[in-house]
């Protein structure tokens, strides 16, 4: 093969690897490296030499190369790689390392960025314990106002000779007594309930059902529903809940989920008002989306919880949602359903301001969506496009 070509082909490997998204380090037998791509610096692979100007691999990398070496097998390990200096800094980098000999101890490392998928693992983790801690609130409130319950309504013994038995007045607070706990025992029973409902809608919103296919739906419908499904918990709280803005307009989606969405602000809107307050839900169009605003005057949101707000299980008043029966998920479950129909949720607030949040969806058939997202994706790439 003439030089030419031969350097031609070398150049042309060269751009290859340079052009993965996997990193790639070659080590040779002193451990210095002699092949590092642009993937590989910017996850962080390379350290400062002892010497000034030189480079050198992490020290997990030069102790995977040298464990190749000694036993001529490839090795495989995944493990978080601390990020910034003195090892403090943002979260730490997920990496999949493969390395293996190349010939006269030269050593080839292909790393693959797992941050994500290490903070998914994580997710899951901190979802599983916190469901666990949520849930078991309720059920031993529920067992021990079962236990009282029946004490409380548990017949008296044989009468003494004698003896004075129980008075009207006694049977009378036991009765009470019985209903009072039992009310607490329906009350906690619902929130256990509408928990597990609520984990199993936003486990489907996740992926674990597929989506409906998006068709027409009227806001003006989507408006009524939910006022409809609000109206109890508005009157009990003494909250006006009035409509604004435009009508006749139209999103694209499942109406139901939208709904759902919707009803689940306003019901967040009510629960943090005051009494003799107004909830407003006011429509509106443009920038190719409709939004739907839900305003409430009630306690605001701090700066510090505004950025978790949607997370699951976070509340930024304990107490007052769980005295309310909240279950932490009505949120998350707006920002995914918010996420499945290409739109989004915003929110903006004060702290003893009250807060305003706003649902955008798109105002477009699903088929000129879909390809607005592909080309999107061809001009931001596949991963500006992953949704958790």
């Amino acid at each position: 093969m003439p030089d030419d070509q031969q350097a031609g082909l070398s150049g042309l490997g060269r751009r290859t690897i340079d052009s993965l998204r996997a990193g790639v380090v070659v080590l040779d037998a002193d451990d210095q490296p002699v092949l590092v791509n642009p993937a590989a610096r910017a996850m962080g692979l390379l350290r400062t030499g002892t010497t000034p100007g030189s480079m050198a691999a992490h020290p997990l990398i030069r102790t995977l190369a040298g464990q190749v070496r000694r036993t001529g097998v490839r090795r495989e390990i995944e493990l978080d790689l601390p990020r910034g200096r003195d090892n403090v800094g943002p979260d730490p980098l997920g990496v999949h390392l493969r390395a293996m000999g190349i010939g006269g101890g030269h050593v080839a490392v292909e790393a693959v960025d797992v941050t994500e998928s290490h903070r998914l693992a994580r997710v899951r983790r901190d979802f599983v314990a916190n469901v666990s801690h949520e849930l078991k609130t309720p059920i031993g409130a529920l067992q021990l106002l079962a236990e009282a319950l029946l004490d409380a309504t548990e017949p008296a013994g044989p009468t003494i000779a004698g003896a004075v038995g129980p008075t009207a007045a006694d049977r009378s607070a036991d009765v009470a007594a019985a209903r009072r706990f039992a009310e607490r025992i329906q009350h906690e029973s619902t929130r256990l309930g509408r928990l597990v409902q609520e984990l199993l809608e936003l486990t489907r919103l996740q992926g674990a059902e597929p989506q409906p296919a998006p068709e027409p739906v009227a806001v003006d419908w989507v408006v009524a529903e939910v006022l409809d499904r609000t109206r109890t918990t508005a009157a009990a709280r003494r909250v006006a809940v009035a409509v604004a803005g435009e009508r006749g307009l139209t999103v694209y989606g499942n109406d139901n989920q939208i709904a759902t969405a919707v009803a689940n602000l306003v019901e967040n809107a009510i629960i943090y008002s005051g009494e003799d307050t107004t909830v407003t839900v006011t429509v509106g169009s443009g920038d190719e989306h409709v939004q739907i605003a839900v305003a409430d005057q009630g306690i605001g949101i701090a700066p510090t919880d505004v950025d978790r707000i949607f997370e699951r299980f976070y509340r930024a008043d304990q107490a007052r949602s769980r005295s309310t029966g909240g279950t932490g998920l009505g949120l998350a479950i707006v920002k995914h359903i918010a996420s499945n129909h290409g739109g989004r949720v915003e929110v903006s607030s004060t702290l003893g301001g009250g807060s305003t949040f706003t649902l955008r969806l798109p105002a477009r058939p699903p088929d000129d969506l879909a390809a607005t997202l592909q080309s999107a994706e061809i001009e931001a790439g596949p991963a500006e496009l992953r949704q958790v």
